[in-house]
């Protein structure tokens, strides 16, 4: 019997798109090997600079969080967790507008 570990390179951003202008939304970014090596060291710093870059559906980034091999960035704050969630599951009440 053999065992895989799969490791699950990815960014979980909150940030404004630009059309509706303002909108707050959320997007889960999953990471090549070549965007692992463009952040360089990976930092807070670092993958902030990336996001900045790399994400032109937002026309800012308000949060994120990121889990990349054996770094871990949590929200900055604490309700960003729940901005995420509410963008990515929205409940039924905004489903049916």
């Amino acid at each position: 019997m053999s065992y895989r570990t799969i490791t699950i390179n990815q960014i979980q951003v909150i940030g404004r798109i630009w059309m509706p202008y303002g909108a707050v939304c959320a997007q889960v970014i999953d990471l090549s090997a070549y965007d692992i090596e463009n952040i360089g060291e990976l930092t807070r710093d670092n993958v902030e600079r990336w996001l900045m870059t790399h994400t032109g559906d937002f026309s800012s980034i308000i949060d994120f969080r990121a889990d990349i091999g054996d770094f871990l960035s949590e929200w900055a704050d604490e309700e960003s967790e729940c901005t995420y969630c509410d963008c990515m599951y929205p409940t039924e009440e905004y489903e049916e507008a």
